[in-house]
């Protein structure tokens, strides 16, 4: 059913040859007997392939037939599961954890709960223990990068950094007075010290995060995107989402659209993610294409917010690069982009009453390949080839809802679970083995959450400050 080809055999060797001809490579992780999704461009697939690991990259991957070439420090065998890269959520705001599931179902919720929400609790201690909750949640159901807009995300990389995950870190800019600057200015400054200390890091990119084109002035977003050029690093903001934001910047521009405003005030290049595009027509997902825009889409905070289905159907079959997002954890509710594949794949056949749109290959390639192009990674990351950094994920095809695998794709899309990750590999680590984090204590991570999680119901719950 699938293409079986010969990826890659090693750094050293550009042919076929018996393994007798080669000495014998030492690897860092060797993992074997795996049924491999590549990803690449021609979505290879290997029945009893193996990936090969030397240092934080990716050494060979193959059909398995040259094992005997390879002497690893640390060998997995997969026993005929899914490897894969690992996941990529890029859109989402992880501190929020600790904020889950309050005012679930209030109307105008970002406006009337989450700002007064976030302007009582909000502070470097709530943004620490709310990221580690959302790492170990992310880790544990595959994902090895994520995209993230908060405040103090400097605290946030340190979570990151700890872990050993791979993160697009956004300081949140916002033209109201918020925990970690009084003023869109201030968030700026705090945003170029945050790209000073962690421009150089391995894992985690800094970026500027202005919140929206309605919630910043036009002088404030043409001040970001000259300093993200000037900086080189990324610019995520929430973009053609809501009713409100049409208005407000439709009243600004003279009826602009916010995808046509941002262009008109030179705000859109290569660096920029928008994140949600929900309100977009033809022409809006032609201009964010023409300037080279990387799209997050969250399937299930859209439909839950009752914003709509945003056209990411066009958006992937026109050729934009976009990937999959979960959003907050106040939004989505989850941070697992595994729960995200079976709605993308079923509500985009309903709104286009198409059974064959949106099939299980393309949801899993804007989980993967397609979000390291929204975050202009894809060089990196996203894919199982030869050089790529080695962000690799084992997924359990044992378990009862995965028996039995005909489709691979299929099986991901429809079938699995978040819980159904056994091993994540992020930059040639194994941080997680049987489902076990080896890189921080997950009691004490869920403990101290628990314990946060008195905070806000006596502070805003108990005493009636803010009504859900």
């Amino acid at each position: 059913m699938f293409k079986k080809t010969l990826l890659a055999v090693s750094l050293a060797a550009t042919s076929l040859i018996s393994p007798s001809a080669y000495a014998i490579e030492n690897v860092d992780l060797l993992i074997t007997n795996a049924t491999v999704l590549t990803m690449d461009q021609d979505k290879t697939v290997f029945d009893n392939g193996l990936v090969a690991v030397k240092g934080n990259k990716i050494y060979a991957v193959t059909d398995g037939t040259n094992i005997k070439e390879y002497q690893a420090t640390k060998t997995i065998d997969a026993d005929g599961d899914i490897v894969m890269p690992g996941l990529i959520n890029s859109h989402t705001h992880a501190s929020m954890t600790v904020f889950r599931s309050m005012a679930d179902d209030v109307p105008d919720r970002l406006h009337r709960y989450i700002f007064p929400l976030e302007k009582k609790l909000v502070s470097r201690d709530m943004v620490r223990i709310g990221a580690q909750l959302g790492n170990v949640e992310m880790l544990k159901g595959g994902v090895t990068t994520y995209a993230d807009m908060y405040y103090f995300e400097d605290e946030v990389a340190k979570t990151v950094d700890q872990i050993g995950m791979r993160a697009i870190l956004g300081e949140t800019i916002i033209q109201f007075p918020v925990a970690s600057a009084k003023t869109p200015e201030d968030g700026i400054k705090y945003t170029l010290n945050f790209i000073e200390q962690y421009k150089d890091h391995p894992r985690i990119t800094p970026a500027f995060a202005p919140h929206g084109p309605y919630t910043n002035s036009t002088e404030t977003l043409q001040t970001i995107a000259k300093l993200s050029l000037k900086h080189d690093v990324p610019v995520m903001m929430h973009l053609a989402e809501s009713d409100r934001e049409r208005e407000v910047i439709a009243k600004r521009s003279g009826g602009l659209s916010p995808i046509k405003y941002m262009e008109s005030i030179g705000a859109l290049n290569s660096n920029f993610l928008a994140a949600h595009v929900i309100d977009a027509n033809d022409e809006d997902i032609a201009i964010l294409k023409k300037h080279d825009v990387g799209v997050a889409h969250n399937m299930s905070a859209n439909i839950k917010s009752a914003k709509g289905v945003a056209p990411a159907l066009k958006m992937f079959n026109d050729g934009l690069r976009i990937g999959l997002g979960t959003d907050g954890p106040m939004s989505g509710n989850t941070l697992s982009t595994i729960d995200e594949f079976n709605q993308v794949a079923k509500v985009h056949k309903l709104v286009n009453k198409d059974r064959a749109a949106m099939p299980p290959i393309n949801v899993i390639e804007m989980a993967t390949i397609g979000a390291a192009r929204a975050l202009h990674m894809e060089d990196k990351i996203g894919s199982l080839e030869v050089g790529k950094l080695a962000d690799i994920i084992v997924i359990d095809t044992k378990a009862p809802n995965m028996i039995p695998v005909y489709n691979p794709y299929s099986a991901l899309v429809y079938s699995a679970y978040a819980t159904n990750v056994k091993h994540s590999v992020v930059d040639g680590k194994l941080l997680m083995e049987d489902r076990n984090i080896l890189t921080v204590n997950e009691k004490t991570v869920r403990d101290e959450a628990l314990k946060f999680a008195d905070v806000v119901r006596k502070t805003v719950v108990e005493s009636g400050e803010i009504v859900q």
